[in-house]
């Protein structure tokens, strides 16, 4: 039976090779350097990098503390073993936006009635509907657009809402409210696309997901702050 110490060395040895690797160039710079430099590239990285660099120190105490081959001055308690084989996980094998968002996405027309879009904001309770027209993707309609659309016509046009098409509401859109990305994103690139554009202070309403990132491709899920947030 292993000590929780051997599978910790194990795992950081295996974790900091996989840095190295990452580095290309520069592999003999230490592992707490490595991390440091990965941070402003790789978003795993970047997401894990304190608890990485205390991964260090714990394994620095840990050699440098040791009596002898067989007997580890300090063991690592169970959780954090636990949570360092998790990094190695998701660096190795970082979980992908497709099958984790994979999911049917409603779309219309933008020659469509807003009636029909509304309605199924009721019966679904969804806020973010892909627009096209014929096989051309033009856009996001999302209830803040749908708000906006409302406050300024609300008065003149309640009674005909009938006759208001969706393309309509989708020229009160911001047309950067959304990202195509490809099936193969990563989680936490997905949400470093979301932090990045809300630095630039621009809230993206979502995030649509094709098998490449190209506008042209079938929807194969969409993303949303709410969803990230709870992964």
């Amino acid at each position: 039976m292993y000590k929780n110490s051997e599978k910790f060395l194990t795992t950081f040895t295996r974790i900091e090779r996989m840095l190295k690797t990452l580095l290309r160039d520069r592999r003999e710079v230490g592992f707490s350097k490595a991390v440091k430099i990965l941070s402003n590239s790789n978003p795993i990285v970047k997401r894990y990098s304190n608890t990485l660099l205390e991964f260090a120190e714990l394994r620095n105490a840990i050699v440098h503390n040791k009596i002898d081959m067989t007997y580890a001055i300090a063991e690592p308690h169970d959780s954090v073993v636990n949570e360092i084989e998790i990094i190695e996980k998701e660096l190795m094998q970082p979980r992908k936006v497709i099958p984790l968002f994979s999911r049917k996405v409603y779309v219309f027309q933008q020659s469509q009635p807003l009636a029909s879009l509304l309605k199924l904001i009721n019966e679904k309770d969804i806020s973010k509907f892909p627009i096209y027209d014929g096989g051309e993707f033009k856009g996001i309609v999302s209830q803040k657009g749908i708000t906006s659309w409302l406050a300024k016509n609300a008065v003149e046009q309640i009674s005909h809402l009938s006759e208001i098409e969706i393309r309509d509401v989708l020229s009160y859109e911001k047309g950067d409210n959304f990202k195509l990305i490809s099936s193969n994103t990563s989680v936490y690139e997905a949400e470093e696309i979301f932090k990045d554009q809300v630095g630039k202070g621009n809230r993206l309403e979502a995030l649509l997901i094709t098998k490449h990132g190209h506008p042209s491709e079938k929807l194969l899920g969409i993303i949303t702050n709410w969803d990230i947030m709870k992964v």
